[in-house]
């Protein structure tokens, strides 16, 4: 990992998230906000790579991350997304879902959308404590078991599915526009289909054995049935939502909660995890192929992970790098890109050539 930068700041940072870049453009991404948990004030903020927030191809980063404007958040953000170029949605502690504008010409933040009480227990706030978006569509989870759907701007809600769980539901991320899968802390991945007019999940996925808690998910960008979980135990699980209901693939990842799995969203034989345990893990799954250079270098502690139970894939055309049956293709590279390992790593982002 050529070109890393390092920056104090005086707050504790929960989530960090890259404004996306217009797919287009061959851009790299040069402005990320960050949200904050268990200060005074909480804050969510935005902040510039670039040299006047513009970054060329060829442009090191060169200095600091600078501040370009933050606005005062109620409670802890317990999650942020990206709407979209200019509008950032995010879950707070005390329940709420908040949508702030971030205007360009005049460098500030405000608040253009409130849901007060989104997720409530009936005397009490709930913390919400996960989003998804697909503008203009937005999906919240919370510890009262509640999945909200939203749309930006329209004042109401759009649907709640009540009681969605017993237990907290932890993060969501969409399968396809219509479906979205949930993870909970007793261990389950649980799909939900918006035509369908009930409460039930349509499938529900688990761990055998344990209820560990999971904290985290990501889905496979070109491949909706491919996802990855982590959770209490540290373990980075590949699941096939297709196949069954047992996960795919289960590497020993961290000695510690993991708190967020990435897929690259470009180079998705690549994903990266992070945890309580102070690592930054890179994964790859094939072994010969070309390493986007910003992955090149690192700490060489090569772990080769085996898939635990790998099924043949069936005759896909097509079938993910994450799925192969062959255990000499299934071979996962693992690499830790921090230089040390002390405090807990609680968010990850990664775009283009940055993370």
């Amino acid at each position: 990992m050529e070109g890393i930068n390092a920056k104090y700041v005086s707050q504790k940072i929960s989530k960090t998230r890259w404004r996306p870049v217009s797919s287009s453009s061959l851009q790299q991404p040069d402005i990320f906000a960050t949200g904050s948990w268990d200060n005074e004030d909480n804050k969510i903020s935005i902040w510039s790579i670039g040299e006047n927030g513009i970054s060329s191809m060829d442009d090191e980063f060169e200095g600091d991350p600078q501040l370009v404007c933050e606005h005062k958040h109620n409670g802890d953000v317990l999650d942020l997304q990206f709407l979209d170029q200019d509008r950032i949605v995010t879950a707070s502690s005390t329940g709420a879902v908040i949508i702030f504008r971030h205007h360009h010409n005049s460098q500030t933040l405000s608040v253009s959308q409130l849901w007060e009480r989104a997720h409530h227990y009936p005397c009490d706030n709930a913390p919400c404590t996960g989003i998804v978006c697909n503008s203009p569509e937005i999906v919240t989870v919370g510890e009262d078991g509640r999945i909200i759907l939203f749309r930006a701007d329209q004042e109401g809600v759009l649907r709640t599915i009540e009681n969605a769980d017993s237990s907290t539901i932890h993060a969501v991320t969409f399968l396809r526009t219509t479906e979205i899968l949930t993870v909970n802390s007793i261990g389950q991945l649980k799909i939900w289909d918006f035509r369908q007019q009930g409460n039930e999940p349509s499938q529900i996925l688990s761990l055998t054995g344990d209820r560990v808690p999971l904290h985290c998910v990501d889905r496979h960008p070109n491949q909706q049935h491919i996802v990855a979980t982590g959770g209490q135990d540290g373990m980075l699980c590949i699941w096939d939502v297709r196949q069954g209901n047992m996960p795919f693939s289960l590497m020993e990842a961290h000695s510690a909660e993991m708190w967020e799995v990435h897929f690259h969203p470009s180079n998705p034989d690549h994903l990266f995890s992070c945890s309580e345990d102070g690592s930054l893990l890179h994964w790859e799954t094939s072994s010969n192929s070309d390493t986007p250079s910003f992955l090149q270098g690192g700490r060489n502690t090569s772990i080769v992970s085996r898939s635990a139970l790998a099924p043949a894939g069936g005759n896909q055309s097509l079938i993910s790098s994450w799925l192969t049956g062959d255990s000499s293709k299934g071979r996962l590279e693992t690499t830790h890109m921090l230089p040390s390992q002390t405090l807990s790593v609680n968010s990850l982002d990664v775009l283009g050539q940055c993370l």
